[in-house]
């Protein structure tokens, strides 16, 4: 037995996956609270993720029906960026600060500035770092907080902090240090004339963790865990890492040809290349993988929030979101939103606001604002895939996860916008299955590629291929999308 846990925005899951029968046996949920408002912050207390570890995992073991003791393995799937800061005494400094926090970004411009621009900092790092990575969030706890700044004893990300309260060991996977912005991705190792830069009060080797290679163990269960929560002393906890980097393993994307795309709150692009790339896009972040290869991302801040705040505004659940949306002809009879409701990585936005575009009175209606909203929301992954194909990267299958895979009108919507077969897997949970196949592959139960193609399945009932006719219609569409984008926020593509 393994459990895979992956700590998200909105919740933790937790599932617990059974080697033998390969499948899954029990799912586990519980919700977090967002520290927000109108700046960009995005926060959350680091303790919530705790309690909401021990809540998911009890509802899993209640519903597996197993003993804990037969658990062998834990994998931890976090989500990437945000910055936890612990003083000598383990404890936090301060809330942690989100991967969609944009309250930062005057500070990564500074940061950029010390680099010496983009390509110097392309150069140095082998990504250029964007707004919402950890980096800037440092410089904004220093200029805001400096007296507690001066107490940083440990900074890691949201895994890494799941990972120290099971084990003790205080270390780093090298495809979540990734996202960090003072973290080579090409030669995986910390930049620490970057990172003396950017913290020069800071001891780097005494405040960054140690590194670790994707199959290698963080360490075992502290005793006090495995009281608490009725395991063996003897559980591994595997390395662990992003939760788009451990999605590419739930999803089996650890060869090429493969891409994953996550309909979550925000929206993921990525694929798997054994090598770094080069000459990339600087809107494409080229971490490396959980996998020990190399994992080029596209991330968008609103993909379901954005779909989730007009179905708040018009007080309607999911059900009717997806009747409207099937009310309204492709292109919304004119409607077009450009929906940086919490600003924009990609394109690079940080402080961008939503834009509702073409009202008259004919078309304002409910279901033309659900699907513009829908379509809208595809368009900016639409973007992000072009990058992707003007880097080289081909696009053959994309595996869609996220809750956003749910809709069977949105999987056509983006077959048809992206012009791609799209499948869904039968495990939903893609980042916390990839936890706990790694933990598998942690403790020798076999290479990563068996694992994966024994572990990971194909939905065939989900498999949606592009319709020519609506494929033509979208492009028109979305011709429309890219001219609004140009001339409302001075994009060129």
């Amino acid at each position: 037995m393994y459990l895979g846990i992956d700590c998200g925005t909105q919740g933790t899951k937790v599932i617990l996956l059974d080697s033998q029968q390969k499948k899954v046996l029990g799912v586990g949920y519980a919700s977090h609270e967002l520290i927000e408002n109108s700046a960009g912050r995005r926060e959350q207390n680091p303790q919530w993720w705790i309690d909401a570890l021990i809540s998911a995992f009890n509802q899993v073991i209640q519903q597996a029906q197993i003993n804990p003791t037969l658990i062998k393995g834990i994998g931890v799937s976090g989500q990437q960026h945000g910055l936890v800061m612990l003083d000598e005494q383990d404890q936090p400094l301060y809330q942690a600060k989100l991967w969609c926090d944009t309250e930062t970004a005057f500070e990564n411009q500074e940061f950029i500035n010390l680099l010496g621009g983009e390509e110097q900092a392309f150069a140095r790092l082998g990504i250029v770092p964007q707004t919402g990575y950890t980096a800037s969030k440092i410089l904004w706890f220093k200029k805001h907080f400096p007296e507690q700044y001066k107490r940083i004893a440990k900074i890691m990300l949201p895994h890494d902090y799941l990972n120290y309260w099971l084990t003790g060991e205080f270390c780093m996977e090298y495809g979540d240090a990734s996202g960090t912005g003072f973290f080579d991705v090409i030669h995986r190792q910390w930049h620490l004339e970057v990172f003396n830069l950017l913290a020069p009060e800071l001891e780097a080797n005494k405040v960054l963790p140690p590194l670790r290679s994707a199959q290698q163990k963080a360490g075992v269960v502290r005793a006090e865990i495995a009281k608490l929560l009725g395991l063996s002393e003897q559980v591994l906890v595997a390395s662990g890492g992003g939760d788009n980097m451990l999605g590419a393993i739930g999803t089996g994307n650890i060869q090429q040809g493969i891409v994953t795309m996550s309909l979550g709150t925000s929206g993921t692009l990525y694929a798997y290349t054994d090598q770094p790339l080069s000459d990339l896009p600087k809107e494409i972040a080229n971490f490396c993988s959980s996998t020990n290869g190399w994992l080029p991302l596209v991330c968008v801040m609103n993909m379901t929030s954005a779909n989730r705040n007009l179905m708040e505004l018009l007080n309607i659940d999911v059900v009717k979101f997806n009747e409207l949306i099937q009310q309204s002809p492709i292109g919304a009879k004119g409607i077009s939103i450009l929906p940086f409701f919490n600003g924009e990585r990609v394109p690079a936005l940080p402080e961008g606001k939503a834009s509702i575009l073409g009202l008259d009175a004919a078309n304002f209606t409910q279901a033309n604002l659900c699907r513009a909203m829908m379509e809208s929301a595809s368009f900016t992954l639409r973007y992000g895939l072009d990058l992707f194909r003007q880097a080289g990267l081909s696009t053959s299958q994309i595996r869609l996860i996220g809750g956003g895979a749910k809709s069977k009108i949105w999987r056509q919507m983006i077959a048809d916008i992206l012009n791609t077969e799209v499948v869904c897997l039968q495990e939903e949970e893609a980042a916390a299955l990839g936890g706990a196949i790694q933990a598998m592959w942690a403790n020798g139960e076999g290479e990563l590629t068996s694992l994966c193609e024994n572990m990971v399945h194909i939905d065939a009932n989900s498999v949606v291929q592009p319709n020519v006719n609506n494929v033509l219609q979208y492009e028109e569409v979305y011709r429309r999308y890219l001219t609004h984008l140009k001339q409302t926020h001075f994009i060129h593509k």
